[in-house]
């Protein structure tokens, strides 16, 4: 079975975050001055191949721990982890193309 795999990957909230503050620091230079605590993180689509969901979910969290996050100052989440081909609404704030 193939599954997309949505993983949001972000700082840990005790790791400052010297690019939220530059875009929340732009955002104010624009004029939205109501804006703070900005933290950014990267999203992560993938596509694998798995006997289950259980299993693309362990597949997924070997990932996480080996290579797509920083465990020392990185945390994630799955967001979504959905069969190919299944009907699905994009999880909330992807909706814009990228």
């Amino acid at each position: 079975m193939t599954f997309t795999v949505h993983l949001v990957v972000t700082l840990k909230p005790v790791v400052n975050d010297p690019q939220g503050l530059a875009v929340q620091s732009g955002l104010h230079q624009l004029g939205f001055t109501d804006v703070s605590g900005v933290r950014v993180g990267k999203f992560i689509e993938l596509t694998l191949d798995a006997a289950d969901e259980a299993t693309a979910r362990e597949q997924v969290t070997e990932m996480c721990e080996k290579l797509l996050r920083n465990p020392v100052i990185e945390d994630y989440e799955i967001k979504g982890m959905m069969p190919v081909g299944h009907a699905h609404a994009a999880p909330a704030g992807h909706g814009q193309p990228r």
